[in-house]
């Protein structure tokens, strides 16, 4: 007979192969796995339910973490919509667009529209919801690569979004308007519906963002079929620059962002002392600060780190070969050591006139790899693991805000370098800096730590002190993060920062 362990092994093996197939699993009942194993997997929290009969992938220990949850949620959306519905099914325009856009987040109530709809929210996970409106589907439905849910086709989703979405999703907007190479596409759907007023506000959206080919070639097209189109612009206002065509969203996506959020900054944040011409005592008052920063950023993180550990490494009384090689505290603590000299070198650089995003474009993988360095020492991780950004996706504990995707990290890292080189303000400079670099979240580990450096660096910029960021202010710190990456609203993130200058 076998034992205990045996049939949990066969369990896992059961599991497993299912992984091997599917990105991410997603079971309705007893129809690709037995009864045995679905019961054994979900006790022993291999599985989780999220609704009566419905079950996705976990870990032991996980319950309570919607990690796995909003990890899954697409693919569940997907697969249960697919069960119910057959292909007859698609996301509404609004949330088609945002997932055209590059936008992250997961939403706390998507919407299904079906014919077979019946008007009913289902309750999922942590607060989540969907909602099965019925309601006619595109005759053409666009599958995400990814997730496999279905949408409106960029362009049919430019045309039914309803008009208030280009004000309470602006950024969306416009970075779906940037992907348009041509009006063909457009033009068609708006000709055969006959779509008169919604041709008027697509060619009013097109000339906001200074796109005056498009929304030429569409109101010349529609005038010569005969309708009389009115052009109204649905945006609230119009963007600094011109918006100008991109494959990618990211790209787009963050340059709006950035000019919608530097506003907030400049208007929140303290002006900016100057650049400190005394570059001796500047860097002085930084290595003062030294064991306090240590202190607070890798608690902020959960390493368990005294200031006595971190004055014993600091000063190099440190041996990863003898009794410290298995304490990763030990090793995390000298690890910002050394960045932290590597950081100094930059803000030396950039207090001797270096452009500060140059500065940081050309050292922030120093910064890196001396942070992870103690880790080759000791043989945990190899020089490789340290080359460029991450190639699989992260995700963070916690956040409703899913990092980019890792094909899109090297575009969006290009884009924020070229922001900050070009930014005037270094208020802004410190403030977005931090902020854009962990939205991104280039690296697999670590881009917390990253992000404070890159404040502190920018801040030095204009002539700020070195800032810390206490440990007792993290939830503060963390949720002003999280309305940032969620809500766009940067207001929270900079009053925290601001608020701890001296």
């Amino acid at each position: 007979m076998a034992t205990i362990a045996e049939k949990m092994v066969e369990s896992l093996k059961v599991l497993q192969a299912l992984q091997d197939d599917k990105t991410c699993v997603v079971l309705k009942g007893t129809n690709e796995i037995s009864r045995t194993h679905l019961n054994r997997l979900l006790k022993s929290g291999y599985l989780q339910e999220v609704m009566k009969g419905w079950y996705i992938s976990s870990r032991p220990g996980a319950e309570g973490d919607t990690t796995v949850w909003y990890t899954s949620y697409w693919y569940f959306v997907a697969k249960y919509a697919t069960e119910r519905f057959g292909n007859e099914w698609c996301l509404t325009p609004e949330q088609s667009l945002d997932i055209h856009s590059g936008k992250s987040t997961i939403p706390v109530q998507s919407i299904i529209r079906s014919p077979h709809g019946n008007n009913n929210m289902i309750k999922l996970m942590y607060g989540t919801s969907l909602f099965d409106l019925k309601a006619d589907v595109p005759a053409e439905i666009t599958k995400h690569p990814l997730y496999g849910v279905n949408m409106y086709s960029l362009a049919e989703g430019l045309v039914y979004a309803s008009p208030s979405y280009f004000q309470t999703e602006e950024v969306a907007a416009r970075t779906c308007l940037s992907m348009v190479k041509d009006a063909s596409d457009l033009i068609r759907i708006l000709s055969e519906k006959g779509a008169s007023l919604r041709a008027g506000r697509i060619v009013g959206a097109f000339r906001n963002i200074g796109n005056d080919k498009i929304a030429d070639a569409i109101m010349q097209f529609m005038k010569r079929l005969g309708y009389n189109v009115v052009e109204e612009d649905p945006f609230s206002h119009t963007p600094a620059i011109p918006i100008t065509y991109q494959i990618s969203p990211y790209a787009t996506r963050l340059r709006l962002m950035w000019e919608n959020m530097r506003k907030t900054v400049l208007s929140l944040f303290p002006k900016a002392p100057g650049m400190n011409a005394d570059i001796e005592g500047y860097l002085k008052s930084v290595d003062e600060r030294y064991t306090e920063d240590a202190y607070h950023s890798l608690s902020i993180e959960g390493y368990k780190v005294s200031p006595e550990l971190i004055a014993k490494v600091g000063a190099g009384d440190w041996k990863p070969e003898s009794e410290d090689k298995e304490q990763k505290n030990a090793l995390v603590a000298r690890g910002y050591y050394q960045a932290f000299q590597e950081v100094k070198r930059t803000i030396l650089e950039i207090l001797k006139g270096k452009n500060p995003g140059e500065a940081i474009e050309e050292s922030h993988g120093n910064w890196y790899f001396e942070m992870w360095s103690p880790f080759i020492v000791a043989n945990i991780l190899k020089p490789s693991d340290l080359v460029g950004y991450r190639t699989g996706q992260v995700y963070i504990r916690g956040s409703l805000h899913i990092p980019l995707p890792p094909t899109a990290v090297n575009d969006a890292m290009d884009v924020l370098f070229d922001l900050l080189k070009n930014e005037p303000s270094p208020a802004v400079r410190a403030v977005l800096g931090h902020f854009f670099f962990v939205f991104v979240h280039p690296y697999m580990d670590g881009n917390g730590r990253m992000g404070r450096f890159i404040l502190n660096t920018m801040l030095a910029s204009g002539g700020y002190n070195w800032t810390v960021i206490p440990v007792d202010r993290r939830n503060e710190y963390m949720q002003a993060l999280e309305k940032a990456s969620v809500e766009g609203d940067i207001s929270d993130f900079t009053r925290v920062i601001a608020s701890l200058l001296r």
